[in-house]
């Protein structure tokens, strides 16, 4: 967690401005054509074709996305090869929860991975009052002071999408005489190993992170990996279900 829920710069948030509805529609075209899984060449004439934009305006959101680090760009003599990057794959996986809030209407999301080591970082925050006071009006309990994490095997970040179409619990931004902490969101769940399991625990996901989508941090009233005798590489099962919140 750590420096994930400190809030972003001004710079930042002016760069993910810039990428609106029709820079997601281009990510999408170039998406459609192999880029997330390796180079694709295009040009903007045929970006533009495709989008019935002109080249200029195909131009400028290939660069828009670029600068928000939604691909990465090699222009040559007759076109340019664009790859999708970590960050595009993330924004295109958000349109992807979107859709599935309105065509679909899950109530558990399954999510399978392991049990990895954190940053230490998480004892930290978690304990600021900021944090723990909502924690205890909003969730229910006061969290034992760090987090359990869990990285997904490779289906379960696909199916991570799903979560955000469940009910959760908001924690608020906040800040001190020093520096401001971001918001975040708290899913409902519960983890088992073998046949044992434990709730209540909840999913913090930062608003900005610098974890990617294969990355779960989970906490708990009780230091999980003492209640289910967790060590490093240990396979967990994390069921994610709506959370209870007025």
């Amino acid at each position: 967690m750590g420096r994930a829920f400190e809030a972003g710069s001004m710079s930042e948030s002016a760069v993910a401005a810039a990428v609106g509805y029709d820079e997601l529609a281009t990510l999408k075209l170039v998406a459609l054509d192999g880029g997330r899984s390796g180079p694709v060449k295009l040009s903007c004439s045929g970006v533009a074709n495709r989008l019935d934009v002109s080249n200029q305006t195909a131009s400028r959101r290939l660069q828009r996305l670029e600068e928000a680090d939604f691909i990465d760009r090699e222009v040559v003599s007759d076109g340019q090869w664009i790859t999708i990057t970590d960050a595009g794959e993330s924004a295109l996986r958000q349109e992807y929860a979107d859709y599935r809030r309105i065509f679909e209407t899950p109530s558990v999301v399954v999510l399978e991975g392991q049990v990895t080591g954190g940053m230490g970082e998480g004892r930290h925050y978690i304990s600021l009052s900021g944090y723990m006071k909502q924690f205890k009006d909003r969730l229910g309990y006061e969290p034992f002071p760090g987090t359990l994490n869990v990285r997904l095997d490779d289906d379960a970040v696909r199916a991570r999408a799903g979560m955000t179409a469940l009910d959760a619990v908001p924690i608020d931004g906040w800040e001190d005489d020093e520096r401001t902490f971001g918001p975040a969101t708290c899913y409902a769940a519960s983890v088992a190993v073998g046949g044992d399991s434990y709730e209540p625990v909840h999913i913090i996901v930062p608003e900005r992170t610098h974890h990617d989508e294969s990355q779960l941090e989970i906490i708990a009233p009780d230091k999980l990996r003492d209640e289910l005798d967790l060590d490093d590489g240990d396979a967990v099962t994390v069921r994610v279900e709506e959370a209870a919140y007025e």
